[in-house]
């Protein structure tokens, strides 16, 4: 198995609606923010953080190759492979590829594992857009806002248990950063996540989606890939 190379995918993620991605704070103090965004423990301004990415954009392909019932909910494994044939194989088997297989204990896993090869993707953490900051800090905006939210007494008609959250605005733009490895002179990986991406872009990232969080929207640097990003079709 060789390394032929290693491809960068960069560009903008541009939040179209306001974005949350939980910090995992256990203290909540009184008077504050229920759910805090999570921020760069230096600079303490937010940031979408890689996993959240891959997580999503994985989970999303997953629902698409109609495996989740084969899981019960679990991300594919090697074992899941090993029990299928046919076009489910090859798309699990893009999948483990592309983001990585846990360890199996079933006899056989070990030698499958050295078939599929290494995890060929990476995400990193991504931050704010440099000009986009510039440009906020000398205009004041608020890295972050805070949003009500209220459960509705069905009888009553008035809110009740009112919540905080802490969201990044709409507008805001972050960079973002993809690795891919290509082996073996593989060509059909880079086309399978950028349905993956696309896929993200048509269904939210974060927390909360269904009440309008975390919709977004992918401007790569490179133009070619943009426009296959834009006529690609992942459903």
């Amino acid at each position: 198995m060789k390394l032929d190379g290693i491809k960068e995918i960069t560009g903008k993620i541009m939040l179209k609606t306001g974005l949350h991605i939980g910090s995992g704070d256990t203290e909540m103090k009184i008077g504050g923010t229920d759910n805090q965004v999570i921020r760069h423990p230096h600079t303490h301004e937010p940031y979408i953080p890689g996993s959240s990415l891959k997580g999503k954009v994985r989970s999303l392909l997953e629902m698409r190759s109609g495996l989740m019932g084969e899981t019960g909910g679990n991300p594919l494994s090697l074992k899941n492979l090993m029990q299928l044939d046919g076009k489910e194989k090859q798309e699990c088997e893009k999948i483990l590829k592309l983001f990585g297989a846990s360890g199996a204990t079933v006899k056989g896993a070990d030698e499958l594992s050295l078939t599929l090869g290494p995890t060929r993707v990476s995400f990193a953490d991504c931050s704010l857009d440099g000009d986009w900051k510039k440009e906020a800090f000398e205009k004041h905006w608020p890295l972050t806002e805070v949003k009500s939210e209220n459960a509705i007494n069905r009888i009553k008609g008035t809110a009740e248990n009112p919540r905080f959250t802490e969201r990044v605005p709409a507008d805001t733009e972050f960079r973002f950063c993809i690795s891919l490895k290509r082996l073996d002179k593989e060509d059909d990986l880079e086309e399978f996540l950028i349905e993956g991406l696309k896929l993200l872009q048509m269904d939210f990232l974060g927390g909360n989606g269904s009440r309008g969080y975390g919709r977004v929207e992918f401007e790569f640097d490179d133009n070619e890939l943009q426009k296959k990003f834009d006529n690609i079709k992942p459903i």
